[in-house]
């Protein structure tokens, strides 16, 4: 007899996520009454869909409007690269849904952290910036709603840098950088402001308390741990397999 698994890529968000958050505006605190609710998630598909030559999706966009959800193990190889888009998903200060195994998750959050962030930030920073600069060249002005956005990410990676810890409330700075997505401020100053921002981020760097490199090894153990979990939750088991969970050899016949 089978494990009972999921059909269905909404059914691993309905009944598996560990994770969920919002994320976007309202976690960075610049929502505005015309802001959407951006909803991000980590679900952990049940061991027993590996056992199958169609493995389950490392990514699930929905159920529902504006909601995205990675598959564990997929955003665990993700933070570990430092991407900043995951990175800051885990220190959301929004949490809507966690459990036991998403508790942990969290308290990796600084396994994850390491000097790679500032070449992960600098070329998303870099790949926006072009963007940007192409509306310029364009249409005469940039979108000023992503200048704000760029201008956040800027900060974030200078304040990641110095202090070891990324916060995404921008605190103080809501109205400055509303003011930006209203187009108050000229472009120049906004360039002028990159320019002081990125060149903060390369004096960060050099003082930063990052380790060189994530902890590949805790974040490992932890995906090791959830993985056998999940197997041992599961309703029966073929014995070959509970001998191989339980440490056992597999014989040959």
């Amino acid at each position: 007899m089978r494990p009972e698994t999921p059909s269905t890529p909404e059914h691993l968000v309905r009944d598996h996520t560990i994770y969920s958050c919002v994320m976007g505006s309202r976690a960075f605190g610049l929502a505005t009454e015309a802001s959407d609710t951006d909803r991000r998630g980590v679900f952990l598909a049940p061991t027993a869909l590996y056992w199958r030559f169609e493995k389950p999706p490392t990514h699930v966009e929905g159920p529902g409007e504006e909601r995205f959800s990675w598959e564990l193990e997929r955003f665990c190889e993700l933070a570990l690269r430092g991407n900043p888009n995951i990175l800051e998903c885990l220190h959301s200060p929004l949490v809507e849904h966690l459990d036991d195994t998403g508790r942990e998750l969290l308290s990796l959050r600084g396994a994850f952290l390491s000097r790679q962030v500032y070449g992960t930030f600098t070329r998303y920073a870099l790949g926006q910036r072009r963007k940007l600069d192409a509306d310029v060249r364009t249409t005469g002005a940039p979108r000023w709603k992503h200048a704000m956005h760029l201008l956040r990410l800027l900060m974030s990676a200078r304040d990641l840098l110095r202090t070891g810890e990324l916060c995404l409330d921008v605190g103080e700075w809501r109205e400055p950088l509303l003011a930006v997505k209203r187009g108050e401020v000229s472009w120049a100053e906004v360039e002028t402001r990159m320019a002081r921002l990125a060149a903060e981020t390369d004096t960060a760097l050099a003082r930063t308390p990052l380790t060189p490199e994530p902890d590949h090894a805790r974040v490992a153990d932890f995906l090791y741990r959830a993985r056998r979990a999940s197997a041992l939750q599961a309703k029966s088991y073929d014995p070959v397999v509970r001998g191989v969970l339980g440490g056992g050899r597999v014989g040959q016949g």
